[in-house]
């Protein structure tokens, strides 16, 4: 009679501890809707030129503008005339979100994959090659009002959702970490439209994730920088994963030094040996959303506050780098609620969201605010290129273009529309 009353015992102990770990939960919830990673890894396509809805991240090289359209692809802008640029065709990647070209080959984020893509013909753009699983498992942007139901990673990647009841098996330890971001006809043929020249690396905004150095290509993540050798541009290869720190939003890269903007900081590391960075140093500052850009021995960056970023600081601070171990605060200004930045010699381009573009002579980092060169207050600006007196600006509703050669004369070139 014992031995039944010890086995009924360790019976109950068992269940209710399978019970404590485990129950089910039925609620609404975005629901998710997966694309197979056979199917994603056979989508990448070009097909005709269309107009941008949704932008991200802008990127230039030779006469061409690369405007990613978030999680679905890259629109690819002649620009040999800033004052008519032509919106030429349209690269389908689901899940794109980041961009850097070396020589003619064009490197896209496709959801996990790295997708390696020729673009010296324009009117035939091909994929050449991909790395797999090397980045980390995103998800787009969910409805906000509903919870996300539970990712079966094994299925493929998440493209969309639906909301509906679902009914579902939670393990008390079920804490799972993503990354959130942010009825096309395959054209029969192009027109020449030139293409991409075997040399030289592009120029990505300063809310860039991508970056390359020689022959050394980085995507950052929240946490891990992804190290690829692309020393044959066509030919990838997967070097390492490094922690460099959480909280990563930007990254901006400067002869031997590579810059982070966090969350909480801006961090130095060292690549002088691009394939083993090794850290530097770190300025700390509030919680906010942060791009940085570098010139000489001076950084610059932008905290925005609000919404997931922290607090509501909102400024412009000006940093000291000249002794790397040890980056010092020179000045802060206030902003509005910046965005990203761009610098040319002592130009400095500002995107300070309600507020509009500003642009600043930095030629004395203690009195920017004194040295307003122009404002231009009615454009939502997101990021900004500066290259060659030409200023290319991604903004809330299109792509402008300024010339300011004339630092005392900006002229609007152009403007592309969005939607």
């Amino acid at each position: 009679m014992k031995k039944i009353s010890i086995f009924l015992i360790v019976i109950l102990t068992i269940a209710l501890s399978s019970c404590k770990d485990k129950y089910i939960e039925i609620f609404m919830a975005n629901s998710p809707i997966y694309m197979s990673y056979e199917t994603l890894r056979q989508s990448v396509k070009q097909t005709d030129a269309r107009v941008l809805e949704n932008p991200g991240k802008i990127y230039f090289k030779d006469d061409y503008i690369f405007v990613v359209e978030k999680m679905k692809g890259i629109h690819i802008i002649n620009n040999s005339d800033s004052s008519n640029p032509e919106i030429l065709t349209f690269i389908e990647i689901p899940g794109n979100v980041d961009i850097a070209i070396k020589g003619n080959v064009l490197y896209a984020d496709s959801y996990i994959d790295m997708v390696a893509m020729d673009i010296s013909d324009l009117s035939n753009i091909k994929e050449v090659n991909r790395v797999e699983g090397i980045l980390p498992y995103t998800l787009p942007p969910a409805e906000e009002d509903y919870p996300i139901a539970q990712i079966d990673e094994e299925k493929g990647v998440v493209i969309a959702w639906e909301i509906k009841k679902v009914r579902q098996v939670v393990d008390n330890d079920y804490y799972p970490f993503y990354k959130m971001e942010g009825d096309l006809i395959m054209a029969s043929s192009f027109g020449n439209f030139g293409g991409i020249s075997n040399t030289g690396i592009g120029v990505g905004g300063s809310m860039a994730r991508f970056g390359i150095k020689d022959n050394t290509l980085y995507a950052v993540d929240v946490a891990q920088l992804h190290i690829l050798n692309i020393s044959t541009p066509a030919d990838p290869e997967s070097i390492s994963d490094f922690y460099v720190g959480w909280s990563i939003e930007t990254m901006f890269i400067l002869d031997d030094n590579m810059f982070f903007g966090t969350q909480s900081g801006m961090l130095v590391y060292d690549i002088s040996s691009p394939t083993c960075p090794i850290y530097i140093s770190t300025f700390w500052h509030m919680t906010s959303c942060d791009p940085v850009v570098v010139k000489d021995t001076i950084a610059y960056v932008t905290l925005r506050g609000g919404n997931m970023c922290g607090n509501n600081l909102n400024e412009l601070d000006v940093i000291s780098i000249a002794d790397l171990l040890n980056p010092t605060l020179l000045k802060v200004y206030p902003m509005a609620g910046p965005y990203g930045l761009g610098i040319d010699d002592n130009i400095l381009f500002v995107c300070d969201g309600d507020a509009g573009l500003k642009i600043y002579n930095a030629a004395d980092p203690l009195t920017i605010d004194e040295n307003m060169l122009a404002h231009f207050p009615n454009i939502q600006a997101y990021d900004v290129i500066p290259i060659n007196g030409i200023l290319i600006l991604i903004g809330e509703d299109g792509i402008y273009q300024y010339d300011y050669q004339d630092i005392e004369n900006i002229q609007l070139l152009s403007k592309i529309d969005i939607g």
